[in-house]
């Protein structure tokens, strides 16, 4: 019997997923004060640029977006590289700040009136007949789970910013963030498990092809009945 060769998605998922662990580690390492100083400096600043960068490239106006977005990196590069040099981690906290807030809003903003919750609209594209009321119940409460956790998650980063040793928070913010939405996932999916029908419980390739798919929309196909 012959062995099936991986898919291309499998090996974009396995790069994807490589990259997320060196970049974990190398802002740890930043922020630890490991490693010359300039390039802690641009660990920290250069995913912030590409971001930036990104955004640009999703607008209507592609081309003059990009171009101004790539001056204000280079600007804020070279007039703000001084003063980096002696903060840098602030801008550590602001990526793990950011993006938290960004979910939370994702989430919390698909429940909402008038909306659809995010992991409703997420279980509508798995499901080819119409979703139950134990189902709905269920799939809103899982959106005000993760709402309420990349909230109190966000909310625990920026007090041990604040107080703990910068370690500690690194600690936290680039090596345990993943291992806790993983532990909240499982968690999930155990419950996920006991409380609904066997039909209602795709497999976890599904769940995440819905995730892709749906957050490939963006936040606004959770409006979408």
């Amino acid at each position: 019997m012959s062995l099936q060769r991986p898919s291309a998605a499998f090996w974009r998922g396995a790069l994807g997923a490589l990259l997320g662990v060196a970049w974990a580690v190398s802002a740890h390492l930043a922020s630890a004060g490991i490693g010359p100083l300039d390039l802690r400096v641009a660990v920290a600043f250069v995913p912030l640029a590409l971001a930036l960068v990104l955004l640009a490239w999703q607008s209507p106006r592609r081309g003059p977006a990009t171009a101004c977005a790539l001056l204000l990196a280079g600007a804020c590069a070279l007039l703000g590289w001084p003063w980096l040099r002696g903060h840098f981690t602030w801008l550590f906290c602001l990526q793990h700040l950011g993006m938290h807030l960004a979910l939370a809003a994702w989430f919390g903003g698909s429940l909402l009136p008038g909306r659809e919750p995010a992991v409703t609209a997420m279980a509508r594209l798995i499901h080819a007949q119409p979703l139950d009321a134990a189902t709905l119940r269920y799939t809103r409460g899982v959106t005000w789970l993760w709402t309420l956790f990349f909230l109190a998650n966000g909310a625990l980063s920026l007090l041990l910013f604040a107080w703990a040793p910068v370690e500690v928070w690194s600690l936290h913010a680039n090596v345990l963030t993943g291992p806790l939405v993983a532990v909240v996932f499982l968690a999930e999916l155990l419950v996920r498990r006991r409380v609904l029908p066997a039909q209602q419980r795709p497999p976890l390739r599904e769940m995440i092809r819905s995730w892709r798919l749906h957050s490939a929309g963006g936040p606004d196909d959770a409006s979408r009945p």
